[in-house]
């Protein structure tokens, strides 16, 4: 767990907000069968597959899958400079992940990227810690860090989970 007390008190806001703010259909399935964040922070640990939702010019949904990272509450991915993702991140921003594992667990976000690397601009101010991070995951001849990807931290304005048994999602 690499969150802060107060990372995870914005967390635990945003989920609480977002449950609050459901249908009532949603909060029917998941009122009763969610996670608190501090929990969720314990069991998304590593790399964790996502499916990336991004909008087209036309206005047409894409998904594709990237590995994400959840660290200080949010969720971290990466891709190809050149995929045809990264340009429809940069021209319209809002994006939507999911991550699920099987019938135990699903966390559903939405929210706006912020590009951490971007190619012809300065970095974000955590960029070095989060780039040690990855080439620590990765390797540090995994790629060419500063050409060949893009790397993005989702900022979520919505986000809700969904676990009907954590013993399970916790057992070793």
């Amino acid at each position: 767990m690499r969150e802060t007390p107060e990372e995870l008190n914005e967390l635990q806001a945003l989920l609480d907000a977002s449950l609050s703010r459901s249908t009532n259909h949603l909060r029917s399935i998941i009122t009763e069968r969610t996670l608190t964040a501090e929990q969720l922070t314990q069991i998304l640990t590593g790399m964790c597959t996502l499916a990336l939702s991004t909008v087209t010019a036309k206005g047409e949904p894409r998904i594709s899958g990237v590995d994400g990272h959840f660290l200080h509450g949010k969720w971290y991915f990466g891709t190809a400079r050149s995929a045809a993702k990264a340009r429809h991140l940069a021209a319209r921003p809002a994006a939507s992940v999911a991550h699920m594992r099987d019938e135990d667990l699903g966390v559903f976000t939405h929210g706006t990227v912020e590009t951490l690397n971007p190619e012809d601009g300065e970095p974000a101010a955590d960029w070095p810690d989060l780039l040690a991070y990855f080439t620590d995951f990765y390797g540090d001849d995994a790629f060419d860090w500063d050409n060949d990807v893009v790397f993005y931290r989702l900022r979520p304005h919505w986000m809700t989970v969904y676990a009907p048994d954590i013993a399970k999602l916790t057992a070793e």
